[in-house]
């Protein structure tokens, strides 16, 4: 699997597609000489017919890695797990965060 970023050679993910049989993850960016990023998620995402490219988020580099080890994950049972952990902690941050801007509403209204 290749990840490949597109900022000022917003083509290069697509390139090395054509010239691999691996799978390319393509990361566009937003970059001093780039339109917003738009060139760079445009020409990931045109790609003609044949020689497909999987697209994440405008500089979600961190997305990327993350889906790499999600296809990895399914030939193998160390990614699946360890992605299957990730998951479970991202739900846990959540749960903490919630926690933490819960408050008692009944003793709130009470106390006015």
């Amino acid at each position: 699997m290749i990840i490949a970023g597109a900022g000022g050679a917003a083509h290069l993910p697509g390139m090395i597609a054509s010239l691999t049989h691996l799978p390319v993850i393509g990361v566009p960016i937003k970059s001093s000489n780039s339109i917003d990023g738009w060139d760079s998620v445009l020409s990931i995402l045109q790609m003609p017919n044949g020689v497909p490219v999987a697209t994440v988020a405008l500089n979600a580099s961190k997305n990327a890695g993350l889906l790499a080890a999600q296809i990895l994950g399914t030939a193998d049972a160390l990614y699946a797990d360890k992605y299957k952990d990730y998951k479970e902690s991202l739900k846990d941050s959540v749960q903490e965060k919630i926690n933490k801007l819960s408050f008692d509403w009944n003793n709130e209204f009470d106390q006015k």
